[in-house]
């Protein structure tokens, strides 16, 4: 047990009683600074011979954190204790990157330094373009992120000992430095332009934006209320605590795996529909209902139990109240619709008549089934020009961070080890052996 395990314990204990041999057992309760209590099972299989049984691991604390807060039920999201809403308010995405790495805020020389760091680690070894061109021009971008980012292993030699603290801070700028080069190559290679190289007179969000979007025949001006919705994006997707994805990472990270694999291993399970593809699926469902006149029609088939049909983009697993991103992205996704002046487009003039007429829509509030980050970002994205395709980049780019940030947590904590869940084993046993000419 670390020693802040060992300061969170409690004097209370939570009695199991085995009813077959009539045993009890004491587990230790324990405490965080906030949020539920944590039952201690790690001496359970020692003393009792039995797992605990936990699909999902939806009910256990898999680790010890310092790093993101989340109360669901009351629509809280915290970074190393700042409001998520404070944050996005008062920083900027390398203000919470370096929160997030290190703990606390920067002053104002510290910030420059770690963005000059960003900065000047933004480019990628000349060598990785061939890795591009061995790809299919129609191979989805993810697939590309996997691949380059666990090839960065390959061409960093000198940031893969994760023994070695000044290695794991090396790599935990270059991964957050770039991935804005990688996201955008792989665009760029998938519509057939030129890739354009990062400059070192943008910001974060201007660079990819440029990246992105500028091509070598003419001057890019970046649109700065698209730039300022792009950072927003960016911090409001910096970290989730322990979900599928940030698992991903700790687990790969636990064998000792080098940091380029574990963040290639998290953008893996960031593909999946179920989590970073959400956004994409908000595009998809308002590309079903075809118009705004059918919206009743579909609210009517969400409500129906016996109806397939999935409303994308309201309420959320954690969140059982107002998504507290969803807040943020709201007043920025009007923002960027008045500065494109596309408001009639549409689909999204789909997407806004849906939000309106779901707020005010009873059987919604009272189930609390408000828009999530996702219906925001989908929007936001769409009108910015980014292909469907692109938005579960988006994520992984922006999420790298809170990934770089929860692995390094894991190596620094003596008490982390290999992890190994354990399984209810309900297959075949102990079975003879058949030859094959007698089968």
């Amino acid at each position: 047990m670390s020693s802040d395990a060992k300061e969170a314990a409690t004097n209370e204990y939570v009695t199991m009683t085995d009813h077959s041999t009539g045993k009890s057992y004491d587990l230790p309760v324990m405490n965080g600074t906030v949020g539920p209590k944590v039952v201690d099972v790690r001496p359970f299989y020692r003393d009792t011979g039995m797992f605990t049984y936990d699909p999902g691991f939806t009910s256990t604390g898999s680790c010890e954190s310092s790093i993101t807060y989340i109360d669901g039920e009351a629509g809280i999201l915290m970074h190393r204790g700042y409001r998520i809403e404070d944050l996005c308010e008062h920083s900027d995405f390398m203000e919470v990157c370096y929160l997030l790495l290190n703990g606390e805020l920067p002053d104002a020389a510290t910030k420059k330094e770690f963005e000059t760091t960003i900065t000047y680690h933004s480019m990628l070894h000349e060598q990785l373009n061939n890795l591009y061109r061995g790809f299919r021009r129609d191979a989805h971008p993810m697939a590309i992120m996997v691949g380059v980012v666990g090839a960065l292993s390959a061409f960093y030699h000198d940031s893969t000992d994760i023994n070695d603290p000044e290695q794991r801070m090396i790599a935990s700028h270059r991964l957050v430095a770039k991935m804005p080069t990688i996201a955008a190559w792989a665009y760029k290679y998938s519509i057939g332009q030129p890739f354009m190289y990062p400059r070192n007179d943008m910001s974060y969000a201007e660079n990819f934006l440029q990246m992105m979007f500028s091509v070598p025949c003419e001057d890019y001006v970046v649109n700065s209320v698209l730039a300022a919705a792009m950072d927003k994006i960016f911090i409001l997707h910096a970290d989730h605590e322990q979900n599928a994805s940030t698992s991903t990472v700790r687990l790969a990270g636990s064998s000792g795996a080098n940091p380029f694999a574990c963040i290639a291993a998290g953008i893996s399970s960031l593909w999946g529909p179920s989590h970073g593809g959400a956004n994409e699926a908000v595009l998809n469902m308002l590309g079903e209902i075809g118009s705004a006149d059918k919206i009743p029609e579909y609210l009517e088939k969400a409500k129906d139990p016996q109806d397939n049909f999935r409303l994308m983009g309201f309420g959320h697993r954690v969140y059982k109240n107002y998504d507290p991103r969803a807040k943020v992205l709201q007043s920025h996704a009007h923002n960027v619709l008045d500065a494109l002046g596309i408001r009639d487009e549409p689909l999204l003039k789909m997407a806004m008549e849906l939000e309106k007429i779901a707020l005010e829509d009873d059987y919604f509030v009272q189930r609390k089934l408000f828009p999530n980050v996702d219906f925001y970002s989908g929007i936001i994205l769409r009108a910015m020009g980014f292909p469907v395709s692109m938005f579960t980049v988006l994520f992984a780019l922006a999420r790298t961070v809170g990934w770089i940030a929860q692995w390094k947590e894991m190596i620094e904590d003596p008490s982390q080890k290999i992890g190994r869940p354990r399984q209810l084993y309900t297959g075949e046993y102990d079975r003879e052996y058949v030859p094959l000419d007698k089968r």
